[in-house]
C-alpha cells in the first residue's frame, strides 16, 4: 500500500488531486481544527464478473473485480489517518450470475470493509438490491459493531449529528427489493417526518448522507425525485451545512442556499495506477466541511453559508 504522498505522485497523467473553491473560499482550513474526521468511499460495485465491455459516458468502464483491492487500499489509508469512522455511500456490491454468488461477493466486500479499525457505516444504494432484499443485506452488513437494522438512521460524533437517508423507494413508495429502479428514487413521507424531527432535536450541526443526489445541479436521472421536499426540510432546520452523496459516478461539488453538496466519485471506474477514488472529510464546529480526495476524487472546502 502507498501513502498519500505516493498517491499524489502516482496519479500522474490523471491529474487527480484537485482543489475546488466555493463562494470564493480557497481550499484551505485557515488553521481551524476539525471536531470530526471520517473516511468515505462510494459505488464500489464489487462483483466477481468481468469488466464492462464499453465505457459509461465520460467515466469509463467498470472493473468490478478490482473494487475489492481498491477498497483494501482505501481502508489501509483510513487506518493510518486516525479517523472517527468510515462510511460507504451505497452500491456496495453489484449483480453476479445468481443470488448465492451475489451474497458471497457481499460477504467478501464486507470483510474488506471490516478491516477498518473503528466504527463503520453503510448507506443503501440501488445496486445493493438488484437481486437481494433488505433482510439479505441487514443480516450481513454491520454498522458500528451491530447488524444494520434500518436504511435510515442517525449517530453522533463529538457534537455533530450524522444522518443517513434511505431513498431506495420507487414512485409507488415501495422499497426496492430484488430489483434496481436506479432512476426512480424517493424519500417517503414518514422518513421526511423522521428527518425533520432528528434535525429539530439536534443540539449542534448536522451532516446528511444519501446514496442518490439531492442537489438541484444533479443529472435528473440521478436525483431523488422529491429532492426539493428533502432540501426544504434540510434548509429549514438551519442545522445542515453539508450533504454528501454518491450514485452519479463522475462526482461533483456544488453549493446551494449556503449548503455544500459533495458527490464522491465512484470507486469502481477505470483501472490501473491512480484510478482509485476515496476521500477524507473534516467537519468543523460550525458544521462546515473540508474534503481531501485521493487519486480521482475531488477535494474541496465547503459549507460557507450563513449559520
Amino acid at each position: 500500500m502507498t501513502d498519500r504522498r505516493s498517491f499524489l505522485v502516482s496519479a500522474g497523467a490523471f491529474g487527480t488531486f484537485s482543489a475546488v473553491s466555493l463562494c470564493g473560499c480557497a481550499f484551505k482550513r485557515a488553521g481551524r481544527k476539525p471536531v470530526a474526521r471520517f473516511g468515505m468511499v462510494t459505488d464500489i460495485h464489487y462483483a466477481d464478473i468481468p469488466p464492462d465491455p464499453k465505457r459509461h459516458t465520460i467515466i469509463g468502464r467498470r472493473f468490478y473485480r478490482e473494487s475489492r483491492f481498491k477498497l483494501d487500499e482505501a481502508v489501509a489509508v483510513f487506518n493510518r489517518r486516525d479517523l472517527d469512522f468510515a462510511i460507504e455511500l451505497g452500491d456496495f456490491k453489484d449483480f453476479t450470475r445468481n443470488r448465492s454468488e451475489t451474497l458471497a461477493c457481499l460477504d467478501e466486500i464486507e470483510t474488506s470493509f471490516s478491516a477498518f479499525k473503528g466504527p463503520r457505516y453503510h448507506v443503501l444504494g440501488n445496486h445493493d438490491f438488484d437481486c437481494l432484499t433488505e433482510a439479505d443485506l441487514f443480516s450481513r452488513l454491520v454498522n458500528d459493531r451491530e447488524l444494520m437494522s434500518s436504511g435510515h438512521y442517525t449517530f453522533m460524533v463529538n457534537g455533530i449529528t450524522f444522518v443517513v437517508l434511505d431513498a431506495c423507494y420507487d414512485s409507488n413508495l415501495d422499497h426496492y427489493s430484488e430489483n434496481n429502479p436506479w432512476d426512480d428514487a424517493n424519500v417517503p413521507p414518514e422518513e421526511l417526518i423522521w428527518l425533520e424531527q432528528v434535525l429539530r432535536d439536534a443540539e449542534g450541526p448536522a451532516v446528511v448522507f444519501c446514496h442518490q443526489r439531492l442537489d438541484p445541479f444533479a443529472d435528473r436521472r440521478h436525483l431523488v425525485r422529491n429532492a426539493q421536499a428533502v432540501r426544504t426540510v434540510i434548509e429549514r432546520s438551519r442545522r445542515v451545512k453539508a450533504v454528501i452523496t454518491g450514485h452519479q459516478h463522475n462526482g461533483a461539488v456544488n453549493e446551494y442556499k449556503g449548503i455544500a453538496y459533495y458527490s464522491l466519485r465512484a470507486l469502481v471506474c477505470e483501472t490501473g495506477e491512480g484510478s482509485n477514488s476515496f476521500a477524507e472529510t473534516e467537519v468543523f464546529a460550525d458544521g462546515s466541511i473540508a474534503v481531501t480526495g485521493w487519486q480521482r476524487a475531488l477535494s474541496c472546502a465547503a459549507g460557507t453559508g450563513p449559520t
